[in-house]
């Protein structure tokens, strides 16, 4: 069993989760842009080099035409070679960099092994890592063929999309797990209250759940439908956004829903469980502030209280600016800085739990 920290590992365990969460930055970017259906096709040999001679790129586009015809026509009628190569260029990217993690990962974990730098309990949890990897690149396999071929879809199955994040987000969680029991073998903040202990767990589940809703506001551009804030509707009430969307964003909805009813639902939902959880943790910080606690948790709360209320203010912005169309900076940050508040969540919880 190791005793010490090897450092090459942990530098290898930090580089994992830098780009496991630039993967989900370059995901957000590739809908957030309508790019995620411009490759019709999955090779993952071939895939790896993009369209080169002019002819290549010309079949290439007359795919992305036929086979997402809807989102072609709804959204990209009159694209140029040049624009279809700009919303490419960030599918191939998003494609590209799940390759390169996975070389990074198996490389490394090949040299550790032979170095005899993991034991067996790191060895089990970098292998669940790698099955989650594995379900992962699946069902972005099923998401992406959820909008091709189909007339009546404009963007991909938000259905299928939520599961895609979710399990993007597990990964991104574990690792960082699996990074602080590498890391940090002992913990100074047991004797805290069970009662805290369980908090700090359902604020955690809570989060992945919000993290889910998110997704179904990006699947769905859900945003669209009520640009307000602190109210769901201008000069109007929660009753009036659930039945009627902004008027000047009813061209950019799409037909992804038929009901702007369940978009105003699952708008209305994120949002009061983003104030829910702003509440919810500042409660939970306040109560801890009043014990003993390590250094260690003392930075780790400072952490967590920065990021919440910067996720909050980041929702709000990206509610206000989504005008027409979700804006792909600021959807982006949103979507990322909600990985590092779980991961914030997760740090503090850890100073909590006991080691066996």
């Amino acid at each position: 069993m190791q005793k010490e920290v090897y450092r090459p590992l942990q530098i290898w365990l930090i580089i994992g989760l830098a780009m496991v969460l630039i993967q989900v930055m370059l995901g957000g970017i590739t809908r957030l842009t309508n790019s995620g259906l411009s490759i019709t096709e999955w090779n993952i040999i071939k895939g790896t080099i993009p369209p080169i001679t002019n002819e290549a790129w010309e079949h290439t586009f007359e795919q992305y035409k036929i086979h997402a015809k809807k989102q072609y026509e709804s959204l990209h009628a009159g694209m140029t070679l040049s624009e279809f190569k700009f919303i490419y260029f960030w599918e191939y990217f998003h494609r590209l960099w799940a390759r390169f993690i996975g070389v990074v990962f198996v490389i490394g974990l090949v040299v550790f092994l032979l170095l005899k730098k993991i034991d067996n309990k790191l060895l089990i949890q970098l292998l669940i890592v790698f099955g989650l990897a594995m379900l992962e690149a699946v069902f972005g396999i099923i998401m992406v063929y959820s909008g091709l071929g189909d007339d009546t879809r404009t963007w991909v199955s938000a259905y299928k999309l939520i599961i895609h994040l979710i399990i993007a987000t597990l990964i991104f969680s574990y690792l960082f797990y699996v990074y602080l029991c590498y890391t940090q073998k002992n913990t100074a903040d047991t004797h805290l209250p069970l009662s805290l202990k369980r908090l700090s767990s359902i604020i955690i589940v809570l989060i992945i759940l919000q993290i889910l809703f998110g997704g179904l506001m990006a699947g769905m551009r859900a945003g669209l439908v009520h640009p307000y804030f602190p109210v769901f509707v201008h000069g109007s009430n929660m009753i009036n956004a659930l039945q009627s969307p902004a008027p000047q964003t009813l061209d950019e909805i799409g037909d992804y829903e038929k009901s702007v009813y369940i978009k105003a639902v699952i708008q209305i939902v994120h949002r009061t469980m983003a104030t829910f959880l702003l509440v919810l943790i500042g409660w939970f910080l306040y109560q801890l502030s009043k014990l003993n606690f390590s250094e260690t948790m003392k930075k780790a709360r400072t952490f967590f209280a920065v990021m919440i209320v910067l996720q909050f203010t980041l929702g709000v912005i990206t509610i206000l600016l989504s005008i027409g169309r979700i804006p792909p900076f600021w959807g982006t940050v949103h979507q990322c800085a909600a990985l590092i508040l779980l991961l914030s969540s997760i740090y503090v919880r850890y100073q909590m739990l006991e080691k066996k």
